[in-house]
């Protein structure tokens, strides 16, 4: 009987030992199964993660580009207004530049009648056609051009009786104009000046010069105010003075009929004030 017992009891014990194997067998397989499922997930969590951050990335790097973009807008409005008002300006300025042309413009053609004015009746009131007598415009000013055959003999400064009825014409004309100014302006030739009391050239055209004004001023009652006497000597040829003809074309006085530079300013001036006006 006893030997039976035991024998029951390790048939039930190698039963349960097989059972209990098998759960073992069983919850290790759960088991492995748990663990790849982990180490799969571990690593989609970590590609997930890496992905995050270089979402984050490209967020931090647009939301910049963002902010540089509506930075740059701004600035570009900024420019765009400043531009716009130095144009403006710009316009502004070019605007009274061209009007200030045009105004002296219109002053330049004012005086430039006057001075086609004054030649013709400078040319009606001498009345000479003599070929030692020039009148004509140069740089806008009145040039009365006589040779000096006409006006002196050779090396003297006196002025001659025919020259003295010839300034007086030109004198008639000057009074008619009070505010301008005649500049008597002397040339000679190269010949070296070895008479009396001068010592060359320069000093016999300079003497000239003044014998022409006091003539003016003496004779025909021309303002001193209006008048200037230059002497230039043999330092502005108008040809070489390589032949007694050229040597004599270069012996000079020439009379220059010019309005003030203030009056003439003036013009301009008053000018700009009507065109203003308007």
């Amino acid at each position: 009987m006893k030997k039976v017992v035991l024998l029951l009891a390790l048939v039930a014990l190698s039963l349960g030992s097989c059972g209990t194997k098998k759960k073992i067998a069983e919850l290790e397989s759960k088991n492995k199964e748990c663990q790849d499922l982990l180490n799969s997930t571990t690593v989609k969590l970590n590609m997930c993660l890496s992905e995050k951050d270089i979402l984050n990335n490209q967020i931090a790097d647009l939301k910049k580009t963002n902010s540089d973009l509506i930075s740059n807008v701004g600035n570009m409005t900024m420019l765009s207004t400043k531009g716009a008002e130095n144009l403006e300006k710009s316009l502004e300025s070019l605007k009274e530049k061209d009007l200030k042309i045009s105004r002296l413009q219109d002053a330049l053609t004012k005086k430039d009648s006057v001075t086609l004015a004054l030649v013709t009746s400078l040319k009606s009131s001498v009345g000479i056609n003599d070929p030692d007598i020039e009148i004509n415009v140069e740089k806008g000013v009145v040039m009365i051009s006589i040779a000096d055959k006409m006006l002196f003999k050779s090396g003297s400064y006196e002025v001659s009786d025919r020259a003295k009825e010839v300034l007086g014409k030109v004198a008639k004309v000057v009074n008619d104009k009070p505010t301008f100014e005649c500049m008597v302006e002397s040339h000679t030739d190269n010949v070296p000046y070895r008479n009396g009391v001068l010592l060359d050239n320069w000093d016999l055209s300079v003497k000239r010069a003044t014998s022409v004004v006091r003539v003016l001023t003496n004779d025909h009652k021309v303002s001193p105010k209006q008048l200037i006497a230059a002497g230039r000597g043999e330092f502005i040829p108008l040809v070489a003075n390589d032949s007694t003809q050229n040597r004599s074309a270069n012996r000079r006085t020439r009379i220059i009929v010019m309005p003030k530079i203030d009056e003439f300013y003036d013009m301009i001036e008053k000018e700009m004030k009507n065109q203003a006006g308007k």
